[in-house]
C-alpha cells in the first residue's frame, strides 16, 4: 500500500536561488496513475539546467496558485500502474525522463507514461543511472532523429559546444560508440578537457576562440555542430565552420536576433532539439523515448555506455535541491549533478 500523502520540493515563486522560499518543502496527495501510467517509488533524479531555467521564468510577477514540483530525470520501482500496461511489473525498476507538463521527480512517488520509461540498467546504482535518462535522449534524438547522421557514419567531423557538460558527455560518448565521426568538444580548462577526452572526443577546443582553436587541431569545417551552451554566441562561429551542406543542432533557446541567412550560400540546416516534444505533443512516435532507453541500457550494461554523474548529493529536502540548483546555475559543472533520496 502507497501512502495517502508524500513529501516533496516544490516552488510557488520565481525567486533567486539564494532566497529562503526559492525552493520549500511541500506534503501532497501520492498520485494516483492513470491507464497510461506507471506510479514509480523515485529513488535517485538528476538536476539539470532545465530545473533552473523552469523556476526562474514560471512566475516571476505573481506567486502560482499551487506548488510546482520540478524534476525531469529518474530512476525508481514502479509501485502501480493502470491496468491496460503490458510490458512492465510492479517491483521493476525503471527510469525515464517525464513530460514537463506533469509534475516532477522532486517527490517521493511520481507517475509517467509507461511509453516514455524503459527498465532501469540492471548494472547501474540509482544515483549512476538517474544521471543519463534526459541527457541520452537528448544527445541520441539530436544526433540520430534531428541531424540525421547516419548510424556507422564512416566519415566526417562532428563539433560538441559544451562538452563536458551532461548533454555534452553523453553526445561524445554515442558519436564514439556508434559512428565513425572525428569528435571535437569544447572544453577551456583542463580538467574539463579531460573529462571531454575520457568521454570519447579525438580533439578538444576552446570556446573562447572557437574558430582558430578548433581549426588548430587540423580540421577546416565540421560536418555537424551541436550546441549546448549559448546559442546567440557562438552563432557566427557556427555560421564559419559548418561545411558545406552540413547541419547545425541546437538545443539553447535564445533572445537575441541571430542572422539565418547566414546559412543560405551553404545550404546548412539548423535543427532544434527539445526533449520534451513528443511527451507534451504526445507524438505519434511518443513510444520511440522508451525504445531509445531501452538501447541506451543496454549499452551501460555492456559496458559501452559509461554514467555521467559526477556530483552526488542526498536527501529529498528543499535544502538539497537548493545546494544543487546553486551548483547548477553556476554554469561549470562536468557531467550529472545527482540526488538520491
Amino acid at each position: 500500500m502507497t501512502p495517502e500523502t508524500m513529501p516533496a520540493v516544490g516552488f510557488r515563486r520565481s525567486l533567486p536561488i539564494e532566497d529562503a522560499d526559492a525552493l520549500e518543502d511541500i506534503v501532497l496527495p501520492t498520485p494516483q496513475p492513470g491507464p497510461n501510467d506507471l506510479l514509480v517509488q523515485v529513488a535517485a533524479v538528476s538536476v539539470n539546467p532545465a530545473d533552473a531555467k523552469i523556476r526562474i521564468r514560471s512566475a516571476p510577477d505573481a506567486p502560482l496558485t499551487a506548488p510546482k514540483v520540478l524534476g525531469y530525470d529518474a530512476v525508481g520501482q514502479i509501485v502501480g500502474m493502470g491496468a491496460q500496461i503490458t510490458g512492465f511489473s510492479v517491483g521493476q525498476r525503471v527510469w525515464y525522463a517525464g513530460d514537463a507538463t506533469r509534475p516532477g521527480s522532486y517527490a517521493a512517488y511520481q507517475c509517467v507514461d509507461h511509453r516514455i520509461a524503459a527498465p532501469a540498467p540492471e548494472s547501474m546504482g540509482p544515483s549512476d543511472a538517474a544521471a543519463l535518462p534526459l541527457t541520452g535522449l537528448t544527445a541520441w534524438e539530436l544526433l540520430f532523429d534531428r541531424l540525421g547522421v547516419p548510424m556507422g557514419a564512416e566519415a566526417g567531423t562532428l563539433l560538441i559546444i559544451g562538452g563536458a557538460g551532461g548533454v555534452g558527455s553523453v553526445t561524445t560518448q554515442l558519436a564514439r560508440l556508434l559512428t565513425g565521426l572525428t569528435i571535437t568538444a569544447t572544453a577551456s580548462r583542463p580538467e574539463s578537457a579531460n573529462w571531454c577526452r575520457s568521454m570519447g572526443a579525438h580533439f578538444t577546443a576552446d570556446h573562447r576562440d572557437l574558430v582558430q582553436s578548433y581549426r588548430s587541431n587540423g580540421h577546416e569545417h565540421a560536418d555537424y555542430i551541436v550546441q549546448y551552451a549559448d546559442t546567440a554566441a557562438h552563432w557566427d562561429a557556427m555560421c564559419e565552420l559548418v561545411a558545406p551542406q552540413g547541419r547545425i543542432g541546437t538545443i539553447v533557446e535564445t533572445e537575441k536576433s541571430v542572422d539565418i541567412s547566414a546559412l543560405q550560400g551553404k545550404s546548412a540546416a539548423l535543427m532544434w532539439e527539445l526533449m520534451f516534444t513528443r511527451p507534451m505533443f504526445a507524438t505519434a512516435d511518443m513510444a520511440r523515448q522508451g525504445q531509445i532507453l531501452r538501447r541506451l541500457a543496454g549499452m551501460a550494461d555492456s559496458g559501452q555506455l559509461r554514467s555521467t554523474g559526477n556530483e552526488r548529493l542526498h536527501g529529498l529536502t528543499a535544502e538539497t535541491f537548493k545546494t544543487a540548483h546553486s551548483m547548477i546555475e553556476t554554469g561549470s559543472m562536468i557531467g550529472k549533478l545527482v540526488v538520491k533520496y
